[in-house]
């Protein structure tokens, strides 16, 4: 307005560079983590993990490493050891981004850097209003650079959340990544226990809550199911008669 620039007045001046220099604070985020660390944390647990556990863990890195673009769903009841964490570091090790949010904000401090769907992908809160339910994150915006860029989402306790929000997160990632493919051709786990609490629905009746779980949606046919079975507190302290009540919750 007075024709100076600001060096004139003391301050610094602002470049194009500069601005350019300014990233994408999320994309940041999800890559500052310390590898060397974790990568220690993977050396020690990888050899601990049974049968089943190894299994699942080598099936979702083939899944990453091959783009076979599968969308996984690992059946855990309490106990089981789920191993989130341990692919979490596995990804994040390699300097690649691996997205982690749970369904309760509960659930989410138990996940290295984990958050509620809600608030990582912006999901409305009604989600049972309308039919076509998308994320509101806009294809210019900064958390779709980091889902473009993604190698692994997981959703802990997305039994317990409306089918329609795992729905607008497969429509969001195939607008956001240009493909077609289930979750956008980005290898995503799904986890939970459908023996615990289902969706709550309002004045719902049986039906209304079946309606909305996960199993209802057009999306379960695509979803592959992986199981694990084995209790790791029973395993670990060798007592026989705690592994009476596991086996019967698994009924």
């Amino acid at each position: 307005m007075s024709g100076k620039d600001l060096l004139q007045f003391g301050f610094l001046s602002p470049s194009r560079e500069a601005r350019s220099a300014i990233s994408n604070h999320q994309y940041v985020k999800e890559l500052a983590y310390d590898t060397v660390h974790l990568s220690e944390i993977v050396a020690e647990n990888v050899p601990k993990l049974n049968q089943e556990q190894k299994e699942i863990y080598d099936k979702i890195l083939n899944s990453i490493s091959s783009n076979s673009d599968q969308c996984y769903f690992l059946d855990s009841p309490g106990g089981t050891g789920k191993i989130i964490n341990l692919l979490l570091a596995k990804i994040r090790c390699e300097r690649s981004i691996a997205i982690a949010v749970a369904s309760s904000g509960i659930a989410a401090t138990l996940i290295d850097g984990g958050k509620t769907a809600h608030s990582a992908f912006k999901l409305p809160l009604n989600l049972h209003h309308s039919e076509s339910v998308n994320c509101n994150i806009s294809k210019q915006s900064d958390m779709a650079h980091v889902l473009r860029e993604a190698k692994l989402i997981i959703r802990d306790e997305c039994t317990m959340a409306h089918k329609k929000g795992i729905e607008a997160l497969n429509r969001t990632l195939q607008d956001i990544r240009g493909c077609n493919q289930i979750m956008g051709g980005l290898t995503v786990l799904l986890s939970g226990d459908f023996r615990q609490t289902l969706p709550v629905v309002l004045r719902g009746t049986r039906a209304d809550i079946v309606k909305a779980c996960l199993k209802t949606s057009f999306l379960w046919p695509h979803i592959k199911v992986v199981s694990l079975k084995i209790n790791i507190r029973v395993h670990l302290q060798h007592d026989l008669r705690a592994e009476i009540f596991p086996n019967y919750s698994l009924i």
